[in-house]
């Protein structure tokens, strides 16, 4: 099995009626791992599933899974409300949320490293609502020893709507004290995004002095509010 269907592969075991226990034996992730990929993926144990647990045990893991899924369910319609419409603003103060905590805040470099491409991808409209140009966006993949790098690539520049030509040199993490499991769980590696000044000043270091300043004035606030 290719390390870049992983999760594909669980998602088929699962919506195919297998438990946790089996998905795992058959992919090497834990139950813990798969129940935060899979919780909302429906589940009907299937024969061999039964087989192997007995009809009590299988329904009633059945169940679980249904209140489970309902519970999310409910909960998601609440966090739609309770977000709303999101302005330019609370776009602002989330994308220097997320820098607090994913960016870098030595060299005068402004750099986001993740592996959720749904943060990146906010992160490059965040970039992008402060006027930075996707030609000022430079990419490099953290990836591992058994990662397909030309999978990898593809599977980013579709993501961010970023050529390849502007990915740097990838990072392949050869260190005999990672675990398989962890690897398993990143099959597209983690992305390190650089914005370069590409010619425009205001980009390079006062873009970096700008975003630090900007939360700590955040965190002044929060202090001189007493919410701490």
């Amino acid at each position: 099995m290719h390390n870049l269907s992983i999760r594909e592969k669980a998602l088929a075991l699962r919506k195919s009626g297998f438990s946790y226990t089996y998905i795992s034996a058959k992919t090497g992730l834990s139950k813990s791992t798969l129940s935060g990929w899979l919780t909302e993926t429906p589940y009907a144990p299937n024969k061999e599933t039964i087989d192997s647990f007995g009809k009590a045990r299988a329904a009633a893991g059945a169940r679980r899974a249904e209140l489970r899924q309902k519970s999310i369910q409910e909960i998601r319609k609440t966090a739609a409300k309770d977000i709303g419409k999101m302005s330019r603003r609370d776009l602002f103060v989330f994308g220097l949320g997320l820098y607090l905590g994913e960016g870098s805040k030595t060299n005068s470099q402004v750099r986001m490293i993740n592996s959720d491409p749904r943060i990146i991808q906010a992160t490059i409209a965040w970039f992008r609502m402060l006027g930075v140009e996707k030609r000022q966006l430079r990419l490099r993949l953290h990836l591992y020893p058994d990662s397909d790098v030309k999978q990898s690539l593809q599977f980013w520049s579709r993501t961010t709507s970023i050529p390849v030509s502007q990915f740097q040199k990838h990072q392949i993490d050869s260190r005999t004290d990672k675990k398989a499991k962890k690897r398993r769980k990143l099959p597209y590696g983690t992305v390190q995004m650089t914005v370069q000044s590409g010619g425009r000043k205001e980009y390079g270091v006062v873009f970096f002095r700008k975003i630090q300043l900007w939360n700590e004035a955040i965190l002044s606030e929060i202090e001189k509010a007493g919410v701490v």
